[in-house]
Formats: C-alpha cells, structure tokens, sequence
C-alpha cells in the first residue's frame, strides 16, 4: 500500500500510460494500460521481476487492492502473456517516450530550475540466464549479460535517465547519441542550467567530448591509464603518496 501512494503521488503510471499508444481493440480491452503498469511496477518493487508470477499475484487481495480494485470481490489483474503482449508493443520512438517520463519525475522534483547539475553516467552488468534479446557475453565480468547505462543526479542521489542495452562496452556514436537525448529532454525545461556529465574510461570518446563541446556541456570523464599519461602525472602522484604517507591518511584509489 504504501507502494501504492507513492506511486499515485508520483503519477508515473498515468505518465508512463499518457505517452504509449493503445493500438488494441477497445471493445475487447480488459484491462487499461495504467493497471497494468501498476501491477508490473509493483511487483518488481516487491521482487517479483519475473512477469509469470503475475499469473499468481493478480489474485493476490494486497496487489489488487494497491492497484485500486476491491481485494475479494474485485476483477483479477492482468495474467503473464497480457504482460508480455505489453511488453512486446512499444516501438523505438515509444521506448524513448517512456524514458523521458522518468526523467520529467527527477525534473519535477525540483522547486525551479536549478543553476547547475552534475550527472553521473555509467553501465553496469545485469546477468542474464539464457539467450535473451541484446544479451551478449561479457569478458570483462566473465558473465553473459546486458549492460544497461545509468544517469543519477549526484546532488539529491536520484534516478535520472536508464537506458537498456546490449551487454558490450558503449560506443562513441552510441554514448553521443545518449547524451544528445537525454539534453535535449532536459533543455525543453530547464533552458539555462549548467550540465556536467561525470563518467568513466567508457565515456571519454571523441565524438561525445566533441558534441559536450560544441553544445556548451561540461564533463569529467576517466582516462585509461597509458605509459605517457603515467609519466606527466608521476611528479604529482609522488607528492600525494609521500603526504599521505607522512600524515598516515588512507590510501587513495588511483
């Protein structure tokens, strides 16, 4: 239940239903987008990733009552295979509507346009169990995986922007084409903010640093270490282990 007001207080499933095209048959819908979205978001909240076990949870009285129906006598909600026809409906340009509606929320929890902000971008590995759809083996975590893309604001450690993608390393033009949405978004609100992407190895490519500059977008992105770049840093690197040393402080991540 408390799932439940958060989620209304928020609107993300009226949001996430404003922008995704019905293509069904009205006279043979049982069940509108909103419910569905609700019982697919409150399900994974309560660690049920797996959409068939909405085939039990849809007569689950909690999950019902949370989604707005009655617990006892109130319809069932939506079944495993009505999932995976939702699912399988968005088109690319609908998939991107629906990760601007998270973005729009962690807008909106800002008062006004705030003068600057720093966001932070990275991947991670998200295992996988089989052959699914963009899942590809990973060398460097030993594990087949995707390698979905994460955007939090450092300032309020909020959620900004989650892209899923194929479980290899980004691209120049893929990570170009990441940023350039995302600020593109971000500027139909907030016209004068002063945006600063934060990242590592992953994201200091040519054409994103080139397209961060040409649009005025500040970044910080790690440099993989090379035999040239050691030595132009080895003076400075000296001087902080030898104080760190001396005044017997923690070791610092190089």
């Amino acid at each position: 239940m408390l799932l439940a007001m958060a989620e209304r207080r928020l609107g993300l499933a009226d949001n996430l239903a404003r922008v995704f095209p019905d293509r069904r048959d009205p006279t043979r819908v049982v069940h509108s987008l909103v419910d569905m979205f609700r019982a697919r978001m409150f399900a994974i909240c309560c660690g049920y990733e797996d959409a068939d076990d909405l085939d039990h949870l849809r007569s689950d009285p909690a999950f019902k009552l949370a989604c707005g129906r009655l617990p006892d006598t109130g319809r069932d909600l939506c079944s495993q295979p009505t999932l995976s026809r939702l699912e399988n409906a968005p088109r690319l340009r609908d998939v991107i509507r629906l990760t601007y509606i998270l973005v729009d929320a962690w807008m909106d929890s800002y008062p006004h346009e705030p003068a600057s902000v720093t966001l932070d971008i990275d991947d991670t590995c998200d295992v996988v169990h089989g052959h699914q759809q963009l899942s590809l083996f990973n060398a460097h975590y030993d594990e087949r995986c995707f390698l979905p893309i994460h955007v939090y604001d450092t300032e309020k450690s909020r959620p900004v922007a989650v892209v899923l993608r194929p479980g290899k390393t980004p691209g120049g033009v893929e990570v170009r084409a990441h940023l350039r949405r995302l600020v593109r978004h971000i500027r139909t609100r907030w016209h004068n903010t002063r945006i600063t992407f934060r990242g590592d190895g992953h994201y200091a490519r040519p054409e994103a640093m080139a397209w961060c500059e040409t649009n005025g977008i500040d970044y910080i992105f790690g440099l993989s270490g090379t035999k040239p770049l050691a030595r132009k840093v080895d003076e400075v690197a000296d001087d902080i282990r030898t104080r760190r040393a001396i005044e017997n402080l923690p070791v610092l991540r190089g």
